[in-house]
């Protein structure tokens, strides 16, 4: 039987925890001990120290000299930043979508978006809004570009998750269907602004949390 590669289970690591620290099972500032982590996932230390990168490459963690690993918490600056990062990177990533988008592609997008707006739960709109964005974006063919955007919307989940752990009202998004009416026509000018425009207007929304 074929060993797994030790990229592959850091990815797995790095997954679950990502879900556990977003999601607010561990809270800001909680230590990740390495020694705890690989008997949990029957790990050695080396794909727990790159799952350890990954996260502090998301903003989700930070390493620190002789004090370890702990998770990040983060201010109303830090929101705002991710806001202004994901405006412009998106902004990038559509441009160079547009040509590539297709009818077909622009309809899957569209019932995404309807389940967006039916969405009971902060999770399941946060699902359904990174499956919208990244079916207009994909096309660019900038798998960095991609990447990074991934790692800003994961950022964009913390923060969100943070402030709705209560209670939950779906939001009536009327961003996306514009953007989709615009991409339609070929208008990718007022596409790329409504879309700058969404993703800002979401960073001032989310609340500061530690």
């Amino acid at each position: 039987m074929t060993k797994a590669k030790p990229d592959t289970i850091a990815a797995q690591i790095s997954r679950i925890l990502a879900n556990r620290i977003i999601g607010g099972e561990i809270e800001a500032g909680a230590k990740l001990r390495q020694d705890h982590i690989a008997e949990e996932f029957g790990a050695s230390h080396v794909p727990v120290r790159e799952a350890f990168r990954r996260l502090e490459a998301q903003g989700l963690v930070v390493s620190e000299p002789r004090r370890g690993v702990r998770v990040a918490s983060f201010s109303l600056g830090d929101v705002r930043e991710v806001a202004e990062m994901r405006a412009a990177l998106e902004v990038l990533a559509l441009r160079n979508a547009a040509p590539h988008l297709t009818k077909a592609r622009l309809d899957q997008a569209e019932a995404v978006n309807r389940t967006c707006d039916q969405a009971r739960d902060v999770q399941s709109w946060e699902a359904a809004n990174r499956a919208f964005h990244r079916l207009i974006m994909e096309p660019c063919g900038m798998p960095r570009l991609l990447k990074a955007i991934d790692d800003l919307h994961t950022a964009s989940a913390r923060f969100l998750f943070s402030g709705w752990r209560a209670e939950w009202d779906t939001p009536t998004d009327r961003d996306h269907k514009a953007i989709l009416a615009a991409l339609r026509v070929g208008d990718v000018e007022t596409a790329a602004a409504v879309l700058a425009r969404h993703v800002q207007w979401t960073g001032q929304k989310v609340p500061k949390s530690g």
